[in-house]
């Protein structure tokens, strides 16, 4: 066996292990901890009759992973060493060490917690962060505590922080392997234009290609980028081969393995290639620098993928592919500017994914509250939330939260929540066939790839497929993909088998689809709405359209089954048709009867129907023609609520009341004035205009209401002659005239002529003489001369320079000499 970094800490692991009940292993990519590790702790007395399990996030890398352990001992896979993936298994009674993915270590806790025969739980690649590592770390420490103290568990990591994991362990020993395998270049490009990505990842190949040696692995986002990728590397003179998840188990080890004949390759990877891998020959590494993540949205409850930049850590693990094993290259689609700025880590699986199949499990093993559980980040309470909600609405769980026995039997079939319940309600119907038919259509890659005129969204095409369809759709446009449609029938086989079923069992009608599919997403039953658009609204309170006119968008219900996750507006890329009659017959239970009084904001009317509704659907709407009058009046006060309060008949002595009751709030704080300002009128509507709504509908009836006594009826006879002496409308001058206030600044002002108030000394003062009126005193022509709150200090120094200067403009006005002597008058002079 050729030396590997790792090599060099293997008896620090072995004896670590021998003491300690878990440790933690930081190595970097390529120093060999997946496939030493495990065979380095076989031997040991504590492993004596016991097995070991391995996690791998990925299946490839866990068929991968058990054939080089195989291969280092001279066996082949199921013999020592096997492994376990969904729908392929390799395992003998002699297998001690068994490496998984996640969900069936999961699957293996819930049926035993205690884990019989199993020494030692090995998490590899946990810097991945994905939510089954995350739940099987949670559910071993659980069970290492109160049922298994001498089972060991081992997380080994590239990239992670170990100590935050060394200590949610239990602060058990951490170990750090030095050094990679073999020293990679890097050499960084410039990053494209997102229209010019594909033609920059292959130009970035074909010059790899021509300035550095060996087999080239190239890493692009999601299988759509390596079809396009492909296209262009057409003429290409290395064999260029793709790599992805939902590949043929042939296809994916044809990219792994060398070439027969030796010539160089090129393998275009998402990033499955990243972790637990070595593609034989590979020296050259061309990085394009993102990654599709799945995002769930709790407002919306759908998932969407989305196409994001690497972290530092993924760019890492990608650049040690190049030194597995020999010195390599590796080529960044970025600058070293940009190489600077990436986040540290991708965000935790957890915090982003549909928390549904966590919380079933969670159910499954007696938690209600996620918090009872060791987690390096918890799961999000909204998501979490919501995910509980959906399954009390599917069945999985009770009022209280507690796991049901229709709960126990979905958790039984390892599907995602939904597809469980559509199986189960299925197979009473006696059509479980066609809904392990749906189930594994809908859990693998679409099967049809748009040709000759783009995707259609019927789920009855791919089942006609799925049944014996093959080669072009002639109707559609569609073609079959059939690497897809293998994995496909596999998967169905899988699930009838497990339900007893054999092919061709319970297949029921292909019309029955929407019916089974809204089984699956109750919140996602979708009516038409009216009008010319193919759009749709869902039971679960939002929109659907159809981006084009395709057969289904003529149907007046469906079930909108995969939607890009928009929060507002969804758009719809596979579906199934409904009818009315199937609502009825399957949804009686949840369909509810409401009489609905509320405001039509377009029409700005209120409006009384009757409303046959499926959660947040409105299935059928009928006018109602007799209506409390009290609910007539609450609708028509949320209409004014948002409108505002311009549409109520303000007049000017209206506004002058609310300025007045203002002031007084602001100078007589303890007189307990009613608070008349916008927002608090918004805020009180159903306490003073309520009662006076009756008989009002519509925006045009209320020019018939009586606003003046719906907001003085807020005062007393007491509190409304109390606010007329202390925040009165007019004062009189000694003129004899009545003069207004002027309420609408800061202050109350009283503009007056100032020939009006000669011999006045004092200035008026009101608020129960605690606050002086802003005086503007004014000319004959009414415009403002002085402005003042002293008159005394006016009379007494400004007045006779005012004077001067108003004699010459208005000579024929009197003008005396002592004006606290002068009479005062309203007219130019005083009568004789």
């Amino acid at each position: 066996m050729i030396s590997l970094p790792i090599d060099s800490v293997l008896p620090e692991i072995v004896r670590a292990l021998d003491r300690a009940s878990g440790l933690v292993l930081q190595a970097p990519p390529g120093a060999g901890k997946t496939t030493r590790v495990p065979l380095a702790l076989l031997s040991q007395p504590w492993l004596a009759g016991l097995r070991i399990i391995m996690l791998e996030p990925r299946r490839l890398a866990a068929r991968a992973a058990a054939a080089r352990m195989a291969e280092s001992l001279g066996e082949a896979v199921g013999e020592t060493v096997g492994y376990r993936i969904r729908l392929d298994s390799k395992v003998s009674n002699a297998t001690r060490i068994e490496v998984v993915t996640e969900g069936i270590l999961t699957r293996m806790l819930q049926d035993d917690p205690s884990l019989p025969g199993v020494g030692l739980v090995i998490f590899d690649e946990f810097h991945e962060r994905s939510l089954n590592a995350d739940l099987g770390l949670a559910l071993c420490l659980e069970s290492q505590g109160a049922l298994r103290d001498d089972l060991k568990l081992l997380v080994m990591s590239a990239t992670l922080d170990g100590a935050p994991v060394a200590a949610l362990m239990g602060n058990v020993p951490l170990v750090t392997s030095e050094g990679r395998a073999h020293a990679v270049e890097t050499r960084f490009l410039t990053r494209p234009e997102p229209r010019r990505f594909v033609d920059a990842m292959a130009a970035a190949i074909r010059q790899a290609l021509a300035q550095s040696e060996g087999d080239v692995l190239a890493f692009l986002p999601g299988s759509g980028e390596i079809r396009r990728v492909l296209v262009a590397l057409g003429d290409c003179a290395a064999q260029v081969l793709p790599l992805y998840g939902d590949l043929s188990q042939a296809d994916q080890d044809r990219a792994i393995r060398p070439l027969p004949d030796g010539r160089r390759k090129v393998v275009l990877a998402t990033s499955i290639a990243e972790t637990s891998l070595t593609i034989d020959g590979v020296r050259v590494v061309v990085d394009g620098g993102q990654m599709r993540l799945p995002r769930f949205d709790p407002s919306s409850g759908m998932t969407r993928l989305v196409t994001v930049a690497v972290s530092r850590a993924s760019a890492d693990q990608r650049r040690g592919r190049a030194g597995r094993q020999a010195p390599g290259m590796c080529w960044r689609l970025w600058s070293e500017a940009e190489d600077r700025a990436l986040a540290g880590f991708s965000p935790p699986e957890i915090q982003d994914a549909d928390l549904a199949p966590l919380a079933l499990d969670l159910a499954q093993w007696g938690i209600r509250d996620a918090n009872q559980l060791a987690w390096l980040d918890p799961p999000p309470a909204a998501a979490l939330t919501q995910a509980r909600e959906l399954l009390t609405e599917l069945g999985a769980l009770d009022q209280d939260g507690g796991l049901t026995a229709h709960g126990r039997a979905m958790n039984r079939l390892s599907m995602h929540p939904r597809l469980a319940h559509m199986v189960l309600r299925a197979r009473d119907m006696g059509v479980a066939g066609l809904a392990c038919d749906i189930a594994a259509l809908l859990s693998e890659r679409d099967v049809l790839r748009a040709e000759r005129g783009g995707r259609d969204g019927d789920i009855r095409l791919r089942l006609d497929a799925l049944r014996g369809g093959d080669g072009l759709d002639p109707r559609h446009g569609q073609g079959v993909d059939r690497g897809a449609l293998a994995r496909v029938r596999q998967s169905a086989k899988d699930w009838r088998r497990r339900l007893g079923l054999r092919m061709g069992e319970q297949d029921g009608d292909a019309r029955e689809c929407g019916v089974l599919l809204a089984f699956a997403y109750p919140d996602r039953i979708a009516k038409r709405r009216p009008g010319g658009e193919p759009r749709y609204a869902l039971s679960g309170g939002r929109g659907a359209f159809f981006q084009d006119h395709e057969p289904l968008a003529a149907q007046d219900w469906l079930v909108a089954v995969e939607l890009d996750g928009d929060k507002r507006e969804a758009r719809i890329f596979l579906a199934a048709a409904l009818t009315r009659a199937d609502i009825d017959a399957h949804f009686a239970e949840s369909i509810r009867i409401e009489d609905k009084v509320g405001w039509d904001r377009r029409d700005e009317v209120v409006t009384a129907a009757r409303r046959t509704c499926l959660f947040a659907l409105t299935l059928e709407e009928r006018r109602l023609d007799k209506v409390a009058p009290d609910a007539l009046a609450a609708a028509m006060a949320e209409g004014v609520r948002q409108m505002g309060l311009a549409c109520l008949p303000w007049t000017d002595e209206l506004q002058k009341f609310r300025r007045r009751l203002a002031f007084l709030r602001r100078h007589d704080a303890e007189g307990g004035w009613p608070d008349l300002s916008d927002q608090a009128l918004l805020d009180t509507l159903d306490q003073w205009l309520l009662p006076y709504l009756t008989g009002i509908t519509r925006r045009a009836h209320l020019q018939k209401l009586d606003l003046n006594a719906a907001l003085r009826g807020l005062l007393d006879w007491q509190a409304g002659k109390r606010l007329d002496e202390m925040a009165p409308t007019h004062i009189s001058v000694p003129s004899g005239s009545r003069v207004p206030i002027d309420y609408d600044g800061d202050e109350p002002v009283l503009a007056v002529r100032l020939q009006e108030m000669f011999g006045c000394a004092e200035t008026p003062r009101i608020a129960g003489d605690r606050v002086p009126v802003l005086m503007h005193l004014l000319s004959p022509a009414r415009r403002p001369v002085q402005v003042t709150r002293d008159l005394a200090s006016f009379w007494a120094n400004a007045y006779h320079a005012v004077k001067a200067d108003l004699k010459g403009q208005y000579p024929k006005h009197w003008w005396p000499d002592d004006p606290m002597q002068a009479e005062p008058t309203a007219r130019a002079k005083p009568r004789r």
